[in-house]
């Protein structure tokens, strides 16, 4: 049987791998691309943005929650169903129409992971195909649960596909994922009940503004479990128990349904990279600053399935394909650079983040000048009749240059976006302040942010 040959092989479908592919077919080169599950990546199919569509939903129903006697007399009630149809509308057709693409620009289409042979062979789909360059773009998936039952455990993708919403959830893990469908399902009627080994939420955020949101969840009616580890998840007759050690001792939570929101992992599994001699950790693809394999220079790597350090975040993903393709096309001439990127939990209220807290300032050796304030009084968070608005920002006291911005709001996601603008642009606060902007709107509130 002949083997097949591609100047470029790309494993995954989604920003990272397409942007790769794409890049190297119009190039003039041949290429096939493989993924084990639907194309077109997590983001599309089953991560941002369908979770995206369930938040602006729930944001409504908060909203007018939040104006209830303020001029809204009725309030709105979330079918479930409809919203679910209402999400397909975005997800149905990402698969057929990412395949067309790909087809119609030439490529090779695989329907499995798969794995090294050597350094330049692959298998996959019972045939061998060789590449001159091979790129790993698998992306995460979900951190599995080392306890019994584990199985009876659902994850992120189960919640966006649930037909019907129960009367309770626990969800396993804190974390921004947790945290998102916590809202979501809160906000829907479900009674919800959030486990972590940790002593507070989103321990990657900064502390106090989580400490707010907190606060505001457990207002919504989220109640919170931690310095507890689950060790068992045991299948009752209608609802599940799962079984918790938090200080040594044995506490128990019941819930219709368990899901496993403890963290993502990189998909590299099933690669079998050491017959690659492919360099990887707990944390992904090891790659040097061109975005290739130190040990293997046929194989380049990108996006969440790499040890790069930069955020496990769909822009990045992008921004790191842009530096693997310009490496693989023109040679080794390009260094990775990724600008200060803005990381977003999208419960509501908002946090938002981009840059260094205090503490990782003081120990990269500034001097810093630190802003932080909760400020529910202020106008735009009064007039939405809201009690949660809070900022932090860190700048060098020498330059004047923002280090970094961390922000608790309704708008924080787009508020965010200032600061990362702010940052990239090398503007000082004394040019922030002195910039006209619209008002009453929460981009002008930065001004007395800093």
């Amino acid at each position: 049987m002949a083997v097949e040959h591609y100047d470029l092989f790309v494993i995954g479908t989604g920003n990272a791998g397409k942007h790769v592919a794409y890049e190297a077919v119009d190039a003039g080169k041949r290429v096939a691309i493989a993924d084990n599950r639907e194309y077109g990546g997590t983001c599309a199919n089953r991560g941002c943005d369908p979770k995206k569509v369930l938040v602006g939903i729930t944001e409504v129903l908060e909203r007018s929650i939040d104006l209830h006697g303020k001029g809204i007399c009725d309030l709105p009630k979330v079918d479930w169903k409809d919203l679910m149809q209402f999400k397909e509308t975005f997800t149905d057709a990402v698969p057929f129409t990412t395949e067309r693409k790909l087809e119609d620009m030439g490529m090779d289409l695989y329907h499995q992971s798969p794995k090294f042979l050597d350094k330049k062979t692959l298998s996959v789909e019972g045939k061998t195909v060789t590449a001159d360059k091979i790129v790993i773009a698998t992306g995460n998936i979900p951190l599995a649960l080392k306890i019994p039952g584990r199985e009876h455990a659902l994850i992120s993708d189960d919640f966006l596909e649930l037909e019907e919403l129960p009367e309770s959830i626990i969800f396993i893990g804190a974390g921004y994922i947790g945290m998102e469908f916590a809202h979501i399902a809160a906000r829907c009627g479900v009674d919800v009940t959030i486990v972590d080994v940790n002593e507070r939420i989103l321990s990657n955020f900064d502390e106090q503004l989580a400490l707010y949101l907190q606060e505001n969840s457990e207002q919504l009616g989220i109640k919170f479990i931690f310095n507890a580890r689950a060790s068992a998840i045991e299948k009752l007759r209608k609802n599940y128990r799962v079984t918790l050690d938090q200080d040594g001792k044995d506490v128990e939570v019941k819930a219709e349904m368990v899901f496993n929101t403890a963290g993502r992992v990189p998909s590299i599994q099933d690669l079998d990279l050491e017959k690659g001699n492919v360099a990887f950790s707990k944390k992904g693809i090891e790659i040097n600053e061109f975005m290739q394999s130190p040990t293997n220079a046929n194989v380049y790597a990108c996006g969440d399935c790499t040890a790069s350090g930069s955020l496990p975040l769909t822009p990045v993903a992008h921004q790191e394909a842009y530096y693997a393709a310009k490496n693989i096309l023109n040679g080794n001439h390009t260094k990775l650079d990724i600008p200060p990127t803005p990381s977003v939990v999208f419960t509501q209220p908002q946090l938002a983040t981009v840059g260094l807290n205090e503490k990782e300032a003081k120990e990269q050796g500034y001097a810093v000048v630190v802003k932080a304030q909760n400020v529910p009084k202020w106008y735009n968070s009064k007039r939405m009749n809201q009690n949660c608005y809070a900022f932090k920002t860190v700048v060098d006291k020498e330059t004047g240059y923002i280090l970094g911005a961390h922000l608790l709001s309704w708008d924080a996601a787009e508020t965010i976006n200032m600061f990362v603008m702010a940052m990239c642009g090398k503007l000082d606060v004394n040019t922030l302040k002195s910039m006209v902007f619209t008002y009453p709107s929460w981009s002008n509130d930065i001004k007395s942010m800093i």
